[in-house]
Order: structure tokens, then C-alpha cells, then sequence
């Protein structure tokens, strides 16, 4: 029967412990004979994986959503080719803080958003009322009922009670910004009666409504809201200003 020898095992322990405490030990004080520049190096590389790990974070979880949309993903417009027609969608701040939000579209030429931003305190909603010009199509087909490429972004930003609402809050703060939603257009036929454009009726018909409440108070508390007959001339005066300024960059560049 074989004996062993506790001894010998012991001090083999022992010496794989030292040899261990040894490479740590050779291991710091390698580092520490490092110049100032490799010493910097090497805790940049260190704190390389943490950055990465924060950035992963930041992707993986979830934005929260502080505002609530209805409808939710699109704007239904009536058709009618070379007109102004409009649209209705509910604004709704769902958290706890006061938020400001702001539109912004892929044909400012031709849409309008009444108010095109504001501040919501906790709770509160209001219909914003969108404004777009239906072009004549090249031919006689038609185009109800179909999806248009004009595109509605609105984002949002914490705001403290009290502060004034400015677009230029979403360029001080674009760290803090979030994009709340995309709104895409989809044409309805405005001939035929669908629940979609019955809810649309319904909910331009509050937006006046409260238009005409601010009207009559002493004191308006919202942003003002153009008339439907002013969208328009508005509407022109502003493509007049923006086919202006693009001559002006035209000269300059040459």
C-alpha cells in the first residue's frame, strides 16, 4: 500500500502559492516600472471595456416614452388634389414631469403643425391640428387610401415647471432629447365614410373648440394657433422666404 507523504504535499502547496503570489507580485511591479505614458495606456485600455459596457447598457434598455400619441403611428389626411387638408392627433404627457415637444417634418414646404411645439405638465394633452397641401398628381389616378412619404417626427424633453418654451431648449439640451415617435401620412377618401375619418372629424371639432376657448380667455395660456384661412397665406409667404434664401446661398457659393 502506498504511503503518502503529508509533507511533501504541504510544501508543494505552499510553493504553488508563492509562485502565484510571486506573478502578481512581478506582474505590479512590472507596471509600476512603466513610464507615465504606458502607465496612462494602460488604464485608458482598462476603462475602455466600462465605456463599452455603459454604451451596450444604453442600447439594450429601453427608452422611456414619456408622451402618448393617438393615433399612434399615423396621420390620416382626406384626400382632396390641390388643397389644404388637415389632420388631427392627440398629445398626451404620461409622466410624472413637466415636457416639452417639439415637430418636425420631412416637407416643411407644404405642412404646418398647429402648435409646432409646447410644454405639457403632467397629465395634460391637447390636439395638435397638422396643416399639409395636397400637390395635383401627374395623372388622373387615384390616391386615397394610400401611403404618402411625408414623414412627422416629434421628440420630447424633460423640463423643469415654469421654464418657457423655446425651440432652442432641443438644441441646448440634445443629449436629453428623445424621439418619441415617427407619424406616417396616409390619404383617406373623403367621399367615402370610414371609422378612421369619423374620428378625424371628431377630433378637428375639439381642437376648435378649444381654440375658440382661448379666444375668449382674457388670458391665453397656449401658443397661438393660426386659422385655417391664414394657414395658407402663411404657407405661401414662407416658400416665398425659403426659395429666397436658397438664391441667396446659390450666389454666395459661386
Amino acid at each position: 500500500m502506498p504511503i503518502t507523504d503529508h509533507r511533501t504535499t504541504k510544501s508543494w502547496n505552499l510553493c504553488s502559492f508563492w509562485k502565484c503570489f510571486g506573478a502578481r507580485d512581478s506582474s505590479s511591479s512590472s507596471t509600476h516600472n512603466l513610464s507615465p505614458a504606458h502607465q496612462n495606456s494602460s488604464l485608458e485600455s482598462n476603462s475602455k471595456p466600462n465605456n463599452n459596457f455603459a454604451s451596450a447598457v444604453k442600447l439594450i434598455l429601453p427608452i422611456t416614452r414619456r408622451l402618448r400619441f393617438d393615433p399612434s403611428r399615423t396621420l390620416y389626411f382626406p384626400y382632396e388634389a390641390g388643397k389644404q387638408v388637415r389632420s388631427a392627433v392627440r398629445i398626451k404627457n404620461a409622466s410624472k414631469s413637466h415636457v416639452a415637444f417639439k415637430f418636425q417634418t420631412t416637407a416643411p414646404k407644404s405642412c404646418f403643425m398647429r402648435p409646432p411645439g409646447g410644454i405639457l405638465a403632467p397629465g395634460e394633452s391637447l390636439i395638435a391640428t397638422v396643416f399639409k397641401f395636397v400637390e395635383l398628381p401627374d395623372n388622373n389616378e387615384k390616391q386615397s387610401d394610400q401611403k404618402s412619404k411625408v414623414k412627422f417626427k416629434i421628440m420630447s424633453l424633460k423640463v423643469n415647471a415654469g421654464v418657457d418654451y423655446v425651440p432652442e431648449l432641443f438644441d441646448e439640451q440634445k443629449d436629453q432629447v428623445v424621439v418619441e415617435r415617427v407619424l406616417r401620412v396616409v390619404f383617406l377618401d373623403a367621399e367615402r365614410s370610414t371609422p378612421a375619418l369619423e374620428k378625424l372629424k371628431r377630433q378637428l371639432a375639439e381642437a376648435e373648440s378649444a381654440i375658440d376657448t382661448r379666444k375668449k380667455s382674457p388670458a391665453p395660456t397656449g401658443p397661438p394657433v393660426v386659422g385655417e384661412g391664414l394657414v395658407i397665406d402663411e404657407w405661401k409667404e414662407r416658400r416665398e422666404k425659403y426659395l429666397a434664401r436658397q438664391q441667396v446661398e446659390a450666389v454666395d457659393s459661386v
